[in-house]
C-alpha cells in the first residue's frame, strides 16, 4: 500500500493539479478549525495550535514544500482569526500572541521543509529501487538468451513506467536511411498509431532523425508546428515532450529508444541517463544475438562443406574408380574367352582376378553409399530413407509424412541424422525393432527415432549422438533424447525450414506403409 500510494505521488506535479490541491489543503484546514473548536473551552489558548501541525505536515509529505508553506500561512491566519482574541479579526491584540503565532509559522514552515524533504528522499529511493530492479529484470532476459524481441518488449516497457512516460517506443536505424519500429508500449494499453514492424523516412522533427544526426541523446519539448510522419502522429496523440538515446552496439548507431509524455511539464533532467542504463543492456542482447547468428552461420558452412565434400567423394568414386574397376572386369572377361585350350591354370587365375575386382568394386560402393548415397540425389529423402531401412539389421517401421520438397540441406541432414540413430541402434540398443517417424511441418521437419532397447543412452558419454546434436545445433534446430533404463531410446530432432520454402511449399502426405524390414507392404 505504501509503495502504490508513493507511486503515485510523482515528483514532478502537473500545474493543472494545483487548484486541486489548494482547495484539499482548504478542506484539511477547515476541518481542523472545527476540531479546535471543539475542543478549546477556553478561548484564547494557544496549545492546541500545534494541532495545524498535522495538516501541515500532510500536505508536505504528499504535495510538496511550497504548498506546505501557503498552508502554514493559512493556519496562522485562520487560528488568529478564530481564536485570538480580537475575535474574527485578522488584528492580534496581544503582543504575546502576536510572537506565538509567529513562532508557530516558523515551527511550521521548519516541519513542513523537514517533510518534504523526507518525501523526495522516499522517492528518490523508491525511483532508485524501482530502477533497479527493472535493470535486473532485464539483465536476466540478456542473461538467459531469449529472442532479441522479447527483451526489446521488456525495455521499452520499464522505461516507458519508470520515466512516467506516456508512451514509449525503440527503433532500429535501416541501411536504406529509414527506420523500423521494434517495440512499443502504451501506458494506457492503446495501440500505438506507429507499431512495432512500421518503417517510415526521417523527414521532419522527430527523436530518431536528431539522435541519428548528432550521435546524442535528444529532447524535444514540443511538436508544434513541425513536419514529418512522426511529428502530425505525435500531435495527434497529444504528445507535447519526447527523450530519446541512442542505442550503440559495436561501435556503431544501432537504433534508439524514446519516451513520450501527453504532460505539459517536460521530464526530469536525468531522465536521459536513467534511460541510457537500459541502452546497454539492448546493446548486449544485440551484441549476443549477432554473435549466435555468426556463431550458427559458420557451424552450418561447415556442416554444409562436410556434406558437399561427401557428394563430391561419391560421385569421384562412382565416375572414376568404380568405373574403372568395372572397365577392368569386363576386360578380364573378354580375356579369359582368349586362353587356349590348355591353360586352365591360367584361366583360373584370370577368374580369381576378375572375382576380386567385382568383389572390391561392391565394397567400393557400399563405401561410396555410406559417404553419400546416390540415392538421396537422385530420388530425394524418402526413396534414400526405404532404401536404408531396408539395409538396417534391425526391422524397421518407416512413416513418412513430409512436404512436397525440402530444401537440399535439411534432407541431407535428415538422412544422415537418421543414419546415425539407426547405427547407435544397431550397435548399443540390443532391439528387436525400432520406430522411424518424419514429418514435415509449416516451420520444422520433425524426425523421431525409437526403439525397444535397452536404453540408457547419455550424451556425456561421448556417444554417437554428440555429433547428431552439432549437426541439428548447426542448422539452429531441436534435439532431446529421452533414454529411461530398460525402457528403449527416443531421439526427437527438429530442423527448421526456410522461411522461402514455407511459402511455397504444398502441404501432401506420401503413405508408406511399410513392413518390419522396411519394404513396402
Amino acid at each position: 500500500m505504501a509503495r502504490r500510494w508513493i507511486r503515485s505521488s510523482p515528483l514532478r506535479s502537473s500545474p493543472q493539479r494545483w487548484p486541486n490541491r489548494l482547495l484539499a489543503s482548504v478542506i484539511l484546514v477547515a476541518g481542523l478549525t472545527g476540531l479546535i473548536a471543539l475542543l478549546n473551552p477556553r478561548p484564547g489558548s494557544l496549545h492546541l495550535s500545534a494541532l495545524y501541525l498535522l495538516a501541515v505536515i500532510a500536505v508536505a509529505v504528499a504535495w510538496g514544500a511550497r504548498l506546505a508553506l501557503v498552508t502554514s500561512v493559512l493556519c496562522v491566519a485562520v487560528y488568529g482569526y478564530m481564536f485570538v482574541p480580537p475575535y474574527r479579526s485578522l488584528r492580534v491584540g496581544n503582543y504575546d500572541d502576536l510572537v506565538a503565532l509567529g513562532v508557530f509559522l516558523l515551527t511550521a514552515v521548519v516541519v513542513g521543509q523537514l517533510a518534504a524533504r523526507l518525501r523526495r528522499a522516499v522517492l528518490t529511493t523508491e525511483r532508485l529501487l524501482e530502477e533497479q530492479a527493472a535493470l535486473r529484470r532485464v539483465a536476466t532476459l540478456v542473461a538467459q538468451s531469449v529472442p532479441p524481441s522479447a527483451v526489446f518488449e521488456a525495455v521499452t516497457r520499464e522505461i516507458g513506467l519508470l520515466s512516467g512516460a506516456d508512451v514509449a517506443r525503440m527503433e532500429r536505424y535501416e541501411a536504406d536511411g529509414t527506420v523500423a519500429g521494434l517495440a512499443a508500449w502504451s501506458r494506457s494499453g492503446q495501440s500505438d498509431p506507429l507499431p512495432a514492424g512500421t518503417r517510415f523516412d526521417l523527414n521532419g522533427l522527430s527523436v530518431a532523425r536528431d539522435v541519428r544526426h548528432s550521435g546524442r541523446p535528444v529532447r524535444i519539448e514540443s511538436f508544434d508546428g513541425a513536419t514529418g510522419v512522426i511529428a502530425q502522429e505525435s500531435r495527434a496523440m497529444g504528445i507535447h515532450s519526447t527523450v530519446g538515446c541512442p542505442v550503440i552496439v559495436a561501435g556503431r548507431l544501432w537504433g534508439v529508444i524514446a519516451a513520450s509524455t501527453r504532460n505539459d511539464e517536460p521530464f526530469p533532467g536525468d531522465t536521459e541517463t536513467q534511460i541510457a542504463r537500459f541502452t546497454e543492456l539492448v546493446a548486449t542482447a544485440v551484441e549476443n544475438a549477432e554473435s549466435r547468428a555468426e556463431l550458427s552461420a559458420s557451424r552450418a558452412r561447415i556442416v554444409n562443406a562436410a556434406d558437399e565434400t561427401r557428394r563430391r567423394i561419391e560421385r569421384d568414386l562412382h565416375d572414376g574408380v568404380q568405373q574403372r574397376l568395372v572397365s577392368l572386369v569386363l576386360l578380364l572377361s573378354s580375356a579369359q574367352d582368349m586362353v587356349p585350350p590348355g591353360l586352365e591354370e591360367l584361366r583360373a587365375r584370370l577368374v580369381e582376378v576378375s572375382d576380386g575386382l567385382a568383389d572390391a568394386s561392391d565394397e567400393l560402393r557400399e563405401m561410396a553409399r555410406g559417404i553419400h548415397p546416390s540415392i538421396l540425389t537422385t530420388g530425394g529423402l524418402v526413396s534414400a530413407l526405404k532404401a536404408l531401412s531396408r539395409r538396417c539389421p534391425v526391422p524397421v517401421d518407416l512413416s513418412v509424412r513430409t512436404t512436397e520438397q525440402l530444401p537440399k540441406q535439411v534432407e541431407v541432414s535428415g538422412y544422415y541424422i537418421i543414419s546415425e540413430a539407426l547405427t547407435n541402434v544397431v550397435k548399443h540398443a540390443r532391439a528387436a525393432g525400432v520406430t522411424v517417424t518424419v514429418e514435415g511441418g509449416a516451420e520444422a521437419l520433425v524426425l523421431t527415432v525409437h526403439d525397444d532397447g535397452v536404453g540408457g543412452a547419455d550424451l556425456s558419454r561421448g556417444t554417437g549422438l554428440v555429433g547428431l546434436r552439432d549437426r541439428v545445433e548447426a542448422l539452429g534446430g531441436r534435439f532431446r533424447v529421452d533414454s529411461p533404463r530398460a525402457g528403449g531410446t527416443t531421439l526427437r530432432v527438429e530442423l527448421p525450414l526456410p522461411d522461402r520454402d514455407r511459402a511455397d511449399s504444398r502441404r501432401h502426405d506420401v503413405a508408406l506403409p511399410l513392413n518390419r524390414r522396411g519394404n513396402i507392404g
